[in-house]
């Protein structure tokens, strides 16, 4: 059966069951006519000129090698960063007890991290902004049932971030998402502006009281953790843009994590809405989540409910 060549994306198609596209050579896939339910001409006109749109009716897996099917909304605009993380990969299973060990110090650059804590998540979102799926390995760790060789071989605080590169083996997520930024190619995710480079650093050093503050709200009915939000909406409104510096940053790396884990908490367990008069802080969420990057890290929000559950209400 002849095979039709016809661009799915714009719709293209020469009319002839042995032309080839005029449309861009990357929306160019051949179908066969029994994969296309049915074509409608676009416009009359001699054979070598009849525009078609083929209809299909088979599912493509996405995401896919071809140009996806144009919207009518207005795309945001994404920064190189924003947009470096738009590489999908499978993710490896985690590491336990009864794994093998990787050929450590073989000059391959490995992360440690584990799917769940927040703190290896860091730099596992600076990992993927920064384009670099393909330059650092991922190495998850199950922590409930974590591998004696991580200890012995790895990194001996037996914790997770852990960046091992050049032969040495580093740790400390702050630290880590500078490092990555610093020594490895892809867009900057760190300002020149010195007047942001203190900024950050006053946002980086305020992180563990945000934490605290937060998590002990827990013990009562939430609105104590006020405080710290409030701090974050006027952080936000320091520079223009929807992110901490403007633009986005490793500042906005190293808050996603917590925050991911604190709103739907305590709007499910408190009934406590962070966004509730807080204009910066909904919109800063809703472009975090634009992030390609960032999405592939996400835990789905009822998980990391019933984890802080078993974590914090037993501590009630």
């Amino acid at each position: 059966m002849a095979a039709l060549k016809v661009c799915y994306a714009c719709g293209i198609g020469p009319g002839s069951s042995s032309s080839t596209l005029t449309c861009s050579p990357i929306h160019t896939a051949p179908f066969s006519s029994n994969q296309i339910r049915r074509i409608l001409p676009r416009t009359t006109g001699s054979s070598s000129s009849v525009l078609v749109r083929a209809v299909l009716s088979f599912h493509f897996p996405t995401p896919f090698p071809f140009c996806p099917l144009p919207v009518t909304k207005k795309a945001t605009r994404l920064s190189p960063a924003m947009a470096t993380g738009n590489i999908q990969e499978i993710l490896p299973a985690a590491l336990d007890s009864t794994s093998d060990p990787p050929p450590i110090f073989d000059g391959t650059t490995r992360l440690y991290i584990s799917y769940t804590c927040p703190y290896a998540q860091r730099v596992w979102i600076t990992r993927n902004c920064k384009g670099l799926q393909d330059k650092i390995k991922l190495v998850p760790i199950d922590l409930k049932n974590r591998p004696a060789w991580y200890k012995e071989k790895v990194y001996p605080a037996n914790k997770v971030p852990a960046l091992e590169h050049n032969n040495e083996v580093k740790g400390e997520s702050l630290e880590l998402i500078k490092y990555i930024d610093s020594n490895f190619e892809g867009p900057s995710l760190f300002p020149d502006d010195p007047a942001k480079k203190e900024f950050a650093e006053e946002l980086f050093t305020y992180i563990d009281s945000f934490y605290k503050t937060v998590t002990s709200s827990f013990k009562g009915d939430g609105n104590e953790a006020g405080a710290a939000f409030d701090y974050i909406e006027t952080a936000l409104s320091k520079f223009e843009g929807p992110f901490f510096l403007g633009q986005f940053s490793l500042v906005d790396m190293a808050y996603a994590p917590f925050i991911e884990r604190f709103q739907p908490f305590l709007l499910e367990v408190k009934k406590y809405d962070i966004t509730l008069g807080r204009p910066k802080l909904a919109t800063w969420i809703e472009e975090m989540n634009k992030n390609e990057g960032y999405k592939q890290t996400r835990r789905d929000p009822k998980e990391l409910v019933e984890s802080y559950k078993i974590r914090f209400m037993a501590q009630l």
